[in-house]
Parts: C-alpha cells; sequence; structure tokens
C-alpha cells in the first residue's frame, strides 16, 4: 500500500445544529489503560485519547499532530493508537496530515482504534494490530438538533462524508465498497486476527508491544466522559453539559496515587466524585426563586 492510492478526505467543521459526539458503545468499551510498551522514541506519536477536544482541554486534535509532525520532519513515524474515537472531522484532519508524511507511516492498534481513529489508522504504511485489540467502524455519529428539515439537510450533507470514509477503508483493504458500506451501516467489530485476514490491518502486534495500567479505569476524566455520553442521550444541550463538566472538574479534589488503594479508599473516591457532580447539577438547575442572595 503507498499513500499515493489512499484518497484524501474533504475538510469540514459540524454545521450549525450538529456537533460530534463519543460513541456510547465505543466509551463503554474503550480501556484507558492500554499502551505501548515502548512510547520513547522521538518518531513516536500516541494516540490514547478521544479525537478533539473534550471538556477537560485534552484530547487528540489535527494541531497537536502536525506540530508533532513537524518535529519529526521527513522520518518514519509510529502512531500509536488505543481511542474511542470522536470528532469525525477533527479526525479526517489528522488522516490527511499522515497520508502526506513523506516518511513511512506505521500505525500500531493497541487496544481500540474506533470511528475517527479506525479511519485515522487506514493512512499509514503499515498497520499492525493486537491480538486482543479491535477495530470498530460506523457511519459519521452526531449529535444534532432542529426541525424535520434541518434534520433532513443535516443528513443528506453527512452523506458525502460517509461515502469518502468507505472509499478509504475500502481502499486501503481491498475490500469492495458495498461490503464496507455495508459494515459502516451496521457498526461493525473487527478483532485483531479477522482484521489481518481481512486487509484491515497487515500483521499482529507481539504480546509484549502491549501494557496495562490497571488504575486507569479510576480517572476521574474517564467517569466525566461516560456522564457526558449519558446527558447527551439524555437531551442535556452541549453548552449545559459543558458547564456541568467544568463544575464537576473543579469541585473534585485531584486523587494522589499512593499505591494499590483499599476498598474504602475507593468507595470514598467515587462519593466525593458524585457529591461533586450533583453539587453541579444543582448549581445550573438553580432559578432566580430558589437562589438565595
Amino acid at each position: 500500500m503507498t499513500l499515493k492510492n489512499l484518497p484524501a478526505a474533504p475538510e469540514a467543521s459540524p454545521r450549525a445544529g450538529m456537533h460530534c459526539d463519543l460513541s456510547p458503545k465505543a466509551l463503554d468499551a474503550w480501556n484507558p489503560g492500554l499502551y505501548a510498551a515502548d512510547d520513547s522514541s522521538d518518531n513516536t506519536i500516541s494516540i490514547y485519547d478521544p479525537i478533539g477536544f473534550d471538556f477537560w482541554g485534552d484530547g487528540v486534535t489535527a494541531k497537536r499532530i502536525a506540530g508533532a509532525l513537524r518535529a519529526i520532519g521527513d522520518n518514519d513515524v509510529v502512531v500509536n493508537i488505543n481511542s474511542p474515537g470522536g470528532d469525525v472531522f477533527e479526525g479526517l484532519a489528522i488522516y490527511n496530515l499522515l497520508r502526506e508524511h513523506k516518511g513511512k507511516v506505521t500505525v500500531k492498534v493497541m487496544g481500540l482504534a474506533a470511528s475517527a481513529a479506525s479511519f485515522i489508522a487506514m493512512a499509514a504504511d503499515e498497520i499492525q494490530i493486537g491480538r486482543a485489540a479491535f477495530f470498530m467502524v460506523h457511519n459519521a455519529w452526531v449529535m444534532a438538533m432542529g426541525n424535520r428539515n434541518d434534520l433532513r439537510e443535516i443528513a443528506d450533507w453527512l452523506e458525502p462524508f460517509d461515502q469518502t470514509i468507505a472509499d478509504i477503508y475500502a481502499t486501503r483493504t481491498g475490500l469492495s465498497t458495498e461490503e464496507v458500506t455495508s459494515a459502516l451501516d451496521e457498526e461493525t467489530w473487527i478483532g485483531g486476527r479477522e482484521a489481518v485476514d481481512k486487509g484491515w490491518a497487515d500483521s499482529l502486534l507481539s504480546s509484549d508491544s502491549v501494557q496495562e495500567n490497571a488504575n486507569a479505569h479510576k480517572d476521574s476524566k474517564v467517569a466525566a466522559r461516560k456522564m457526558d455520553v449519558a446527558m447527551a442521550k439524555a437531551g442535556v444541550p452541549r453548552s449545559e453539559r459543558r458547564a456541568l463538566m467544568q463544575a464537576y472538574k473543579s469541585d473534585t479534589p485531584s486523587a494522589v496515587d499512593t499505591g494499590m488503594p483499599g476498598a474504602t479508599d475507593n468507595e470514598a473516591d467515587t462519593a466525593n466524585a458524585y457529591a461533586a457532580f450533583q453539587k453541579a447539577v444543582a448549581t445550573l438547575t438553580q432559578t432566580p426563586e430558589n437562589t438565595n442572595v
């Protein structure tokens, strides 16, 4: 596979009434504790967060990837991925950057390359995937609001992006466009061995290439992302969710890792985080009549 054979992705951003969100299924399946055993090389880029900025100021952006590639120059680059996906348009921009890189691009999927992270991986000259790792592919997943005419327009506007993503997958894998389109329509999970057998990846990673941080699931940011997705599904507007997350962030004490915590410590941390979140909700939903001055 040469980069010259890969189609370029169109550049765009969400239109009015629409924004990109994490797929709840991808977020549930994501193990944020998986990472490369060796991330120390100067020509390594790590994608271990959602694609696009999140409420914490984290997330993987095209600006960050562009800066990393400038520092690497025209040399070969290794991109380690463990991401639940995120902003489809930010992902397309990152795909273009890797596609246009003059050195060899090797992508290593440590745990999950879902949604936007999956087509970012397609920009590689060589794709390696863990035996227990997964690709997850689907059509562009967004949150939208408006009347029926607005929603029809948004669906029509999204269709060319789905077609472009399908073309990217089909070109990289060698599968027919019809087969890829069906996989996107159904939301398809592709494990390591199947990925190699069907052309989504070129080879399996060795078992010692991947490490796990067992404490990563306790990260308050992971919990906050899950709460954000739950609120989005419940219809809470993005502006209100942002305010809630910022209040949650400021009211939740920073965790200090002192080794393996006991059950009591974990329960206390969870209770404190939940109490902070409840306080944030109460603050946001106060009305002038019940606000103390």
